[in-house]
């Protein structure tokens, strides 16, 4: 069940981001049935979490490094959960009305879903590395969502301001945990809960909780980053109202509280915390008085109302722990129902400029009276929820042992919220405008239904806060707080205290700074916050980005050029330079050992391999393609090499790679510009030039020859025991293969083979794309006289056509022949690949010659009319494969691409052994033939344009799409 609740909002995201742009229904029912589905499990699983059970499921990951993906659902997990599944429900069922239909609704719902799927996982993840991989997800999703509107400036701008801040602060929240981990021991939940004096006793106590506290309040809002809120209003309301209420903003809240019982009790804990919230409390209250758009005020209050619950959080006490968790619930409440109404306003009137707004309450009175409602709630009004944890709030700040400050802090704070609350309310007020963009009236029922039913839980809290929220935040302090929950009363009237007095003498003062403001500093005219102006927080991230561009455009300026040559010149000195200050004094050659058993036919093949490589450096200057000739000889020395050293799988890669890449440089040769001898040209080389190439001499024959001597030293000091034993012992018996380099590839470091697939296929993607766009001109692209004759339809469909291989010519009807012969061996390749030399990748490149020699054939035209490569479904398909032979190994109750092997008895073949590793392997085949292929079509492309018809006005893209 914990599974199926991140899942299911993942796989609805991907549906209905393949939905139709006009079914808004559809998209809306699926997002209300998995919303419907999340909350009905929540609800299933309440009687465990109550019985003070705490749910736990856990696939094994990497479980020697401690790494799982667990998942964990105790009582405040579980209230969070229930928080966030009706508020999710109640977004969707407004979005569904407020969405214009010109929008791309099914974008907006796929990436809400996703939104919501990487919340849950931050709520239930049991695993701290797991958590961050979460909360790195809902700073993704935010930004897709508030910049929605992309063609919109302010949204863009918004979605970059809000992913830069609470992703840096995520990396800091990853190095904490890094670092929490290391003092645990584990990275999961339940063992760092368990130690939080050893944490705290521990000398990076402090650089960890500054970092995990950079983290939490990054993503909250606290201050000093508070400034990248306001500024996601760009967003659509629906957004708005679910990042403010239930998601993005509550998952620094989260994790305060979830890490409060192992990190708080510290001085350092106190006036951190605190100090950011009352800061940001105050600050942010007071900016909200002086804002004229309806939504960036909520946006203030908010912050505002972040930092209370970081004051609390920050007090250390368990009482306000208690105070703390009961005002996120009340604050997702009635915060949310303010949002959606500001949202029907700006819907049904055009504006949300409070300067405009007047007599809502006549035009708009149902829609009004809950706006009203729920903002009394905010500003803390009697019988309303927010009036009960202001009231512990200020309870709490009286017992702080810090001094007084802290309730005269509160005060301010509870005199500043009713103002920005009355200024609210002002708008349903007065005489009704008349130049509004359009004449307010009220909205369709089901738009207005999840305002009502939030106002009316505002009210039932806070006329019965013992009977409708006291089980469940019970549940949830007492899995936070353990054997220290303390006693504590729910009741609307606790008598004539000094906290009821406070809320009164904040409530009344509150009025009074309104009214005076309203009176003699006309709140309208006020286009800036009075004192604080000067100090926007925005502004201070635009000039410091604007400072570390124009930075790095002069370092740029300083070090790069678009010449790559000075570049490799300055990496490979430094590189040299600090190589040699950093040599171990210990390193000694024995040149008299390393001559001893010198065989001359090996030396005279390095012989003829170094002639080769210097021969293709010389020879790179003038002809390029003897270069790369010279450069195929030094492949073949390194083959041979290999299998003098009983290497064959490497002997066979490296064949297919050199194979592959030299016929696929040869295709780019085209797109360098021709380079004429010094003869040619009839000019004198400079003294300079001969300096120069002998520094670059020199320079690679240093760096080469200190390689190879830190090379021979590691392998000729026996210092360490080699780790091959370990894998000839086990490649068998663990892996079911007896080729141990094809096990090692695909069993025992088959997560690094996965990622290097990856990285092929993001490779391949990219020249692709930037292929793609930048062709050169048609006439810079002469073509050889066969490849002209191959343009010609009627000589290219010929069986008789002939390819020119030097001065040999060889029927190209005979070369066709040998491809299906290359397809044969490509599969034996594969097959035996586990227990023989071969594999999926040298199998991959070996299919991968056989298409290329049909583009050298038959040309890119002919061959694409009869043969359908799809390169982007190989790729794919492949990393298709291999993520699910990882994942199917969780099925058996083993961790991520545990291989597994099984024995068949098949008719004539008689008993074979099936490895699961064969899946994995056919996923790198396939990923190996999908990006030589794509490589291949984007290079074979770019002679389209000299083939086209003069005349013809069918655009790259369109040839492109027609071939590919």
């Amino acid at each position: 069940m914990l599974l199926s609740l991140i899942l299911m909002p993942f796989v609805g995201s991907f549906i209905a981001a393949f939905m139709p742009e006009d079914a808004r229904n559809r998209e809306a029912w699926l997002a209300s049935f998995i919303a419907v589905c999340g909350l009905v499990v929540t609800l299933w699983l309440y009687p465990l979490v109550a019985s003070g059970e705490v749910i736990r499921y856990r696939l094994e990951w990497m479980p020697e490094m401690g790494l799982y993906f667990s998942l964990r659902m105790d009582g405040l997990a579980w209230l969070f959960m229930a928080l966030l599944e009706v508020i999710t429900l109640l977004v969707v069922l407004y979005a569904r009305y407020y969405m214009s239909p010109k929008d791309p609704v099914p974008r907006f719902f796929s990436f809400l879903l996703a939104f919501k799927g990487s919340m849950v996982g931050v709520l239930l993840s049991g695993n701290l590395i797991q958590m961050v991989l979460f909360w790195e997800l809902t700073s993704l999703a935010s930004f897709l969502l508030i910049s929605y509107w992309h063609h919109r400036a302010d949204a863009r701008r918004g979605a970059r301001m809000s992913l830069t801040v609470t992703a840096t602060g995520g990396l800091c929240l990853l190095t904490g945990v890094l670092m929490l981990g290391h003092i645990v021991g584990s990275y999961e939940l339940d063992d760092v809960l368990a130690v939080g004096d050893l944490v705290r006793a521990h000398p990076w106590y402090v650089p960890t909780f500054i970092l995990i506290a950079l983290g939490a309040m990054t993503k909250s809002a606290q201050f000093p980053f508070h400034f990248w809120l306001p500024h996601a209003m760009a967003a659509p309301t629906p957004v708005s109202s679910y990042l403010h209420s239930a998601t993005m903003v509550k998952a620094g809240i989260f994790l305060l509280i979830r890490l409060w019982p192992i990190l708080s009790g510290t001085s350092e804990w106190t006036w951190v915390v605190a100090g950011a919230g009352i800061c940001t409390m105050l600050l942010a209250s007071f900016f909200a008085i002086f804002q004229h758009d309806l939504k960036g005020l909520l946006a203030y209050s908010t912050i505002s109302h972040l930092g209370l619950i970081t004051v609390l959080l920050g007090i250390g006490s368990p009482l306000a722990m208690v105070a703390a968790i009961f005002h996120t619930l009340n604050h997702a409440t009635f915060k949310a129902s303010l949002f959606m109404a500001v949202g029907i306003i700006d819907h049904e009137s055009g504006t949300r400029d409070m300067r405009q707004l007047r007599g809502l309450l006549h035009m708009m009175p149902y829609t009004s009276t809950l706006a009203i409602i729920a903002s009394a709630a905010m500003a803390g009004v009697p019988l309303l929820n927010g009036f009960l944890s202001k009231e512990m709030f200020f309870s709490e700040t009286l017992h702080w042992g810090y001094g007084k400050w802290m309730s005269v802090a509160a005060i301010v704070y509870g005199i500043f919220s009713v103002a920005y609350s009355l200024r609210f309310i002002y708008v349903f007020f007065g005489k009704p405008a008349q130049d509004l963009p359009s004449q307010p009236h009220e909205p369709p029922r089901w738009m207005r239904f999840p305002v009502e039913f939030l106002v009316l839980c505002c009210l039932i809290v806070g006329i019965i806060p013992g009977l409708s929220i006291g089980p469940m935040l019970h549940l949830a302090v007492e899995s936070v707080l353990g054997t220290q929950t303390p006693h504590y009363s729910l009741a609307v009237w606790h008598g004539f205290n000094t906290p009821l007095m406070m809320s009164i003498g904040a409530l009344a003062l509150g009025v009074v700074f309104y009214t005076v403001l309203r009176l003699f500093a006309n709140l309208t005219h006020i286009d800036k916050v009075p004192v604080f102006h000067r100090f926007s927080g925005a502004q201070a991230y635009e000039s410091f980005f604007l400072w570390l561009t124009v930075g790095a455009g002069r370092v740029e300026t300083w070090l790069s050029t678009r010449r790559i040559q000075p570049q490799i010149l300055v990496i490979l000195s430094v590189a040299i330079i600090s190589a040699a200050v950093a040599w171990p004094k210990e390193v000694k050659f024995d040149f008299a050992l390393a001559t001893k058993d010198l065989d001359p036919w090996f030396a005279l093949l390095w012989l003829i391999g170094c002639t080769c490589a210097v021969g293709a450096a010389w020879q790179a200057k003038y002809h390029r393609l003897r270069a790369l000739i010279l450069l195929g000889g030094t492949g073949v020395i390194t083959c041979i090499t290999f299998l003098m050293l009983s290497a064959p799988d490497l002997a066979l890669t490296q064949l297919m790679v050199e194979t592959v890449t030299a016929i696929l440089i040869l295709l780019g040769l085209r797109w360098l510009p021709a380079r004429l001898s010094p003869k040619e040209l009839n000019i004198e080389v400079p003294l300079t030039v001969w300096g120069r190439r002998s520094r670059d001499f020199s320079l690679a024959f240093i760096a080469g020859l200190g390689m190879a001597g830190l090379s021979y030293w590691v392998m000729i000091t026996p210092k360490h025991e080699t780790i091959s034993d370990f894998f000839m012992l086990r490649a068998l018996t663990e892996g079911g293969g007896s080729n141990v380099v094809n096990v090692l590839l695909v069993d025992f470091r088959g997560f690094d083979t996965m990622g290097e697939i990856c990285v092929l296929t993001i490779v391949s993607l990219t020249v692709y794309a930037l292929l793609r766009r930048f062709r050169p001109a048609p006439e810079s692209m002469p073509l050889p006289a066969q490849q002209n004759n191959l343009a010609d339809p009627a000589i290219r469909q010929t069986p008789q056509q002939q390819a020119s291989v030097g001065y040999l010519m060889v029927p190209g009807v005979y070369l066709r022949l040998i491809s299906p012969v290359i397809v044969l061996i490509a599969a034996y390749l594969f097959m035996r690949g586990h227990n023989m030399p071969g594999g999926g990748f040298v199998a991959g490149l070996t299919l991968a010659i056989a298409i290329i020699l049909q583009y050298m054939l038959a040309g890119t035209t002919w061959i694409e009319a009869r043969l359908i490569l799809r390169p982007g479904r190989w790729l794919a398909f492949g990393l298709s494969v291999v993520l699910a032979t990882g994942a199917g190994a969780w099925l058996f109750g083993y961790p991520f691409l545990t291989s597994h092997t099984t024995h068949l008895t098949l008719p004539l073949l008689g008993e074979i052994h099936v490895p699961s590793a064969f899946f994995f392997d056919l996923g790198v085949f396939a990923v190996v033939v999908g990006s030589t292929i794509l490589i291949l079509v984007a290079l074979a492309h770019q002679a389209l344009r000299s083939h086209r018809q003069p005349g013809s006005t069918q655009s790259d893209y369109q040839t492109l799409k027609e071939l590919n």
